[in-house]
């Protein structure tokens, strides 16, 4: 399986292309917002012969989901994301104006929704759907077995956890999520966040002062 991190928008949100020996692809939280970064994903899967079967989204939160309708209108997928998280979409809009983002554009619907424990299949390769409630009632955590990955979104970081404030955050609930969810994983698992640099489980079950 090989990783690609782009780091887009003022949020520096991460946005990750994987793909695996078929070159069948997912792209994790499409968060480009300016022409540029559209241009720059694009280019990418081009250049690398990628064969993009899936949008998927950990959760909602704007700067996880500015791109999901650039990737419809430019590779017709229409992304993929909890249930939960989908009244985020109706407020899209105002909260990057809250932010001062240009970011008019009507946020693209949802094609299919990810459900907890469910399996996501790409290629030869597969995730485990993690539902991990407490950042939003709709994040979910991307596990892959076989690479020894997963993908936390906005849940855990290194050396934190995301915060719980927004529409509908809880942090006991966020806390459980992790305690529930990810710390059972191994250590060695490799944890590929919404913002800032990799970790491994092990790194925050010794060191993360939330956990």
């Amino acid at each position: 399986m090989t990783i690609k991190t782009f780091t887009f928008n003022p949020f520096q949100e991460n946005t990750y292309l994987v793909w695996d020996e078929t070159n069948e692809a997912v792209l994790i939280d499409a968060g480009m917002l300016f022409d540029n970064e559209k241009s720059t994903l694009k280019q990418f899967i081009e250049d690398n012969n990628l064969v993009l079967k899936r949008v998927l989204n950990t959760h909602l939160h704007i700067d996880h989901q500015f791109g999901n309708k650039f990737m419809f209108d430019a590779f017709g997928i229409a992304p993929e994301a909890g249930e939960e998280d989908e009244f985020l979409l109706a407020t899209a809009n105002s909260q990057a104006e809250m932010f001062g983002l240009p970011y008019t554009e009507i946020p693209q619907k949802l094609d299919k929704y990810i459900t907890d424990s469910q399996i996501i299949k790409f290629g030869s390769s597969e995730f485990i759907a993690l539902h991990t409630p407490g950042h939003s009632p709709g994040s979910y955590c991307l596990y892959c077995e076989k690479a020894g990955v997963v993908f936390a979104g906005d849940v855990l970081f290194s050396g934190s956890i995301g915060r719980t404030d927004l529409p509908r955050g809880d942090y006991a609930t966020l806390i459980k999520s992790i305690q529930n969810r990810l710390l059972p994983l191994p250590d060695f698992t490799v944890v590929y966040c919404g913002h800032g640099p990799t970790t491994t489980i092990g790194e925050e079950k010794q060191n993360n002062p939330f956990l």
